[in-house]
């Protein structure tokens, strides 16, 4: 498990006073994706520990919400409010869901989800990390990924740590469908 004290000894965000100017649209797609999926990232936690009464998974949801709360702030200073995807409450509705409905089913469902989720997540920052020099205009934002993505790897070794080796079909299931529609939150986030 990642040092609780991660969250506090953080420096502060460097993307926020780096990005005073108007971004290329490109950038403002990645980044909204990646607030809506920040977004969504805080109401998994939040669905999970709405429904859950085991004391491990409520402290793991803890301690990854304390996480996806700072790198929710961090993208945000990156961005214009009215470059938000308008889907906001969608995402709200449906990160909350990804979090609840494995949480009726136990820490195994959970972890597997959350194992999903961060593997998507993963390959999502690596790609628009790609994108950006890292001592370019733009090095900023792609530090505050960087860093974002570092923290989604531990979250995602954690939860494959703790979720079950062997799934069976429900599950396998699910983590499809959690992976896929992912992927489809980011094609419409970039795009609404």
């Amino acid at each position: 498990m990642a040092d609780p004290a991660e969250n506090r000894s953080r420096p502060p965000n460097r993307a926020a006073n780096a990005v005073s100017h108007r971004l290329p649209v490109w950038l403002v797609a990645d980044l909204r994706s990646d607030h809506a999926g920040e977004t969504g990232a805080v109401m998994i936690y939040r669905g999970v520990l709405a429904v859950s009464k085991n004391p491990e998974v409520i402290a793991f949801a803890r301690h990854h919400l304390a996480t996806e709360e700072r790198h929710l702030s961090e993208i945000t200073a990156c961005m214009r409010e009215d470059e938000y995807t308008r889907l906001l409450p969608l995402w709200r509705v449906m990160g909350w869901l990804t979090g609840a409905l494995p949480a009726l089913f136990g820490a195994k469902a959970v972890y597997a989800t959350i194992d999903a989720v961060e593997t998507f997540v993963d390959h999502h920052y690596e790609e628009q990390i790609q994108r950006l020099d890292p001592i370019g205009r733009y090095a900023a934002v792609r530090a505050t990924l960087v860093d974002c993505r570092n923290d989604e790897i531990a979250h995602r070794d954690e939860a494959r740590g703790l979720a079950p080796r062997q799934r069976g079909l429900l599950l396998k299931g699910w983590t499809l469908i959690v992976g896929a529609g992912s992927a489809v939150a980011v094609w419409f986030a970039r795009r609404i």
